[in-house]
């Protein structure tokens, strides 16, 4: 379902805009590139995974159950010149991660649902291709920053009391690419991103012996959002 949901997806994004392509058309928008300052807003899902480090390789590893999440935010833009942007994405995103854990006989043990609302603030710099017609293509990529608001990060229990916890601030990077289609009256623009922490989200049990995390040095976010823009 989920992957008949995406190529759905994708044909519907792309057959609206075809009309975009063609090859003399009524440009639409001409100076909306032009201006200092321009702003807008997103939309889009997203499906966040696990990257688990282990202290030894001693037997299976943490499984994990992704499905898809929700992210919306607003856009500032900054022209730097014809091709260069640099731009604030500040937004909110929910995702819910299952974890599955080796070695226990219950699933009350086994079983850790992680659900997850990030507040983000993405500074990325956007690298446009020269327009062509009424689309232009183009790669983004930046740093951010974001506060995981379900993190438990404070919480005295810990996955013997059923308590999976993480830390609140998380800092990464991403990826895109995307296409920008100049509408009469919009510019939409659908990308496809991959985001990437760099720092360790995973607070460990009480216990350094815990079975749950003794043996993982690190655990960080991996993922991607497919996000429609408006501007």
């Amino acid at each position: 379902m989920r992957n008949i949901f995406l190529v759905g997806l994708i044909l519907l994004v792309g057959s609206s805009s075809m009309a975009q392509f063609n090859s003399d058309p009524i440009l639409n928008l001409q100076n909306e590139d032009k201006r200092f300052l321009n702003w807008g807003y997103y939309l889009g899902f997203n499906q966040y995974d696990f990257q688990f480090e282990y202290a030894n390789d001693i037997g299976q590893d943490v499984l994990v159950d992704k499905s898809f999440g929700f992210n919306v935010g607003l856009i500032g833009e900054m022209r730097i010149n014809e091709f260069l942007d640099a731009r604030f994405e500040p937004g909110l995103l929910y995702t819910a991660r299952t974890l599955g854990f080796p070695g226990f006989t219950t699933e009350v043990d086994a079983i850790r649902e992680v659900k997850s609302t990030y507040i983000r603030f993405p500074l990325l710099l956007k690298v446009s291709a020269r327009r062509f017609g009424n689309w232009k293509p183009y790669v983004t990529g930046g740093l951010y920053t974001s506060m995981n608001l379900g993190s438990k990060e404070d919480s005295l229990d810990d996955n013997s009391s059923g308590e999976f916890r993480m830390k609140k601030n998380v800092y990464g990077y991403e990826l895109g690419f995307g296409i920008d289609i100049y509408t009469e009256y919009f510019k939409f623009s659908p990308s496809i991103r991959g985001v990437f922490a760099l720092t360790d989200e995973l607070v460990p049990d009480n216990d350094p012996n815990s079975p749950w995390t003794g043996n993982i040095n690190a655990m960080r976010t991996r993922g991607f959002f497919i996000n429609f823009t408006f501007e």
